[in-house]
């Protein structure tokens, strides 16, 4: 079902009513263009220049509002596959505080959770009683790129879910949810073998796979910050994933930080990667932060991951501070040899007319202690933000890297935006 037969109707119903009643219109536009090379064969590359036009658009008028966010890409010269594209990623009706407690939102909109986070089209419930926090959700899962039409299969691309939250105890927050979503996979051909061994077309199609999951969190915030998340798989019966994090400031300006993270992997069910024989892992990190002055910092970090058969280790160094950050990084053992230095830097100048950034990473790997090869990776961002006036400003952003793979590999990244606000007086 074409979203236009869905949304459109009610769509242009509530534009029309906010239009002619708004109090406040408020956006958006964002032209950019990218361009890169493509290898098209070993001695031959091929210049691309994609154009994107970006939207976001508001319009509210007392507690109700319309949001929306598209984008339209192509691309210049030679052709990409299935362009032009529009992308729909947000269209939804925002009602706040109805009856003191309530807000509603009906449309496609951003969901954020633990496990499925995302774009659905559906209803979403939010109410506030007392010190507890309740929310539900249902909708359809957005076709492949945020293409502007709806399921038509809500059974097997649906998503629902809740959260319940509380936050009456001092400096503690505690949450539980749930979702369950089923998708069903795109289809597509491949080449098989008949009886007679002979090479036929199959149209490949498999059922909807799941995700059903439970999720309890709890915060504090105080002498101690702590954040803990455990989350839980239905479908398989066993944990998913359970993740700690605190940090205790021992004395004034020094930070002591754990970290703590058991995951096993994320299979959907019904999927064949379901039957595959894998590992879980654990990784357990401690650092420390001293805060040197107001405007220079320090931070230093080891952490140790544990997988099925082996483990890996790894240690950060960094400095951070008002003008920049550098750091330095080194990862050893099961997950590759690893050493990177990277440096950051951006300033603003004339009162926010200028603002220059630079990015600058160096990396020596090889996949095992023992490999003879070792690789190099050079890295180079550059780019500069001018902004004249509030509502228009102007980036370029350059891209380079060079390794074994990709050669003197270099991109460009041109962007204009333009902020509009209008309050309007309504008689």
């Amino acid at each position: 079902m074409r979203l236009t037969k869905f949304f459109l109707p009610a769509f242009l119903t509530v534009v029309t009513f906010l239009n002619l009643n708004a109090q406040n219109i408020n956006g958006r536009i964002t032209s950019s263009v990218y361009a890169f090379e493509r290898a098209s064969s070993l001695t031959e590359q091929d210049m691309f220049l994609r154009g994107y036009e970006t939207l976001v658009l508001n319009i509210n008028q007392d507690n109700y509002s319309l949001r929306t966010r598209m984008n339209f890409e192509t691309n210049f010269g030679n052709d990409l596959y299935s362009d032009p594209r529009f992308r729909l990623y947000n269209l939804f009706f925002e009602a706040r505080k109805l009856f003191d407690v309530a807000t509603v939102k009906l449309g496609r909109q951003p969901i954020f959770n633990q496990v499925a986070s995302g774009l659905f089209d559906g209803a979403n419930v939010k109410v506030d009683v007392s010190d507890f926090t309740l929310q539900g959700y249902f909708g359809g899962n957005v076709p492949a790129y945020q293409e502007a039409k709806v399921t038509e299969d809500w059974n097997s691309n649906r998503i629902y879910g809740g959260k319940i939250a509380y936050s009456g105890l001092d400096d503690f927050n505690f949450g539980l949810s749930y979702v369950d979503k089923n998708f069903t996979p795109i289809e597509y051909e491949a080449q098989r073998l008949d009886a007679n061994f002979n090479p036929i077309t199959v149209l490949i199609q498999q059922a909807s796979n799941q995700y059903k999951y439970g999720s309890a969190t709890a915060s504090y915030m105080g002498l101690l910050d702590l954040n803990a998340v455990v989350n839980y798989d239905f479908n398989f019966m066993k944990l998913s994933k359970a993740e700690f994090s605190g940090r205790y400031e021992a004395i004034e300006n020094l930070g002591l930080n754990l970290y703590y993270n058991y995951r096993a992997p994320q299979i959907r069910y019904n999927s064949i990667f379901a039957v595959f024989d894998f590992g879980n892992t654990q990784e357990i990190e401690a650092g420390v932060d001293y805060k040197i002055s107001k405007a220079f910092s320090v931070i230093g970090k080891f952490g140790n991951v544990e997988y099925k058969d082996d483990n890996s280790q790894r240690f950060t160094l960094g400095l951070n501070s008002e003008y920049g950050s550098l750091s330095y990084r080194q990862t050893l053992g099961y997950a590759g040899e690893l050493s990177s230095l990277s440096f950051y830097t951006g300033r603003t100048f004339l009162d926010g007319l200028l603002t220059p950034s630079i990015g600058l990473a160096y990396t020596n790997y090889k996949l095992t202690a023992d490999a003879d090869e070792s690789n190099d990776i050079i890295s180079l961002l550059a780019g500069v933000n001018v902004r004249p006036w509030r509502t228009l400003s102007f980036d370029l952003q350059g891209q380079f890297s060079d390794n074994k793979i990709y050669k003197n590999d270099l991109r460009l990244f041109f962007k204009i935006n333009y902020w509009f606000n209008t309050n309007l007086d309504i008689l």
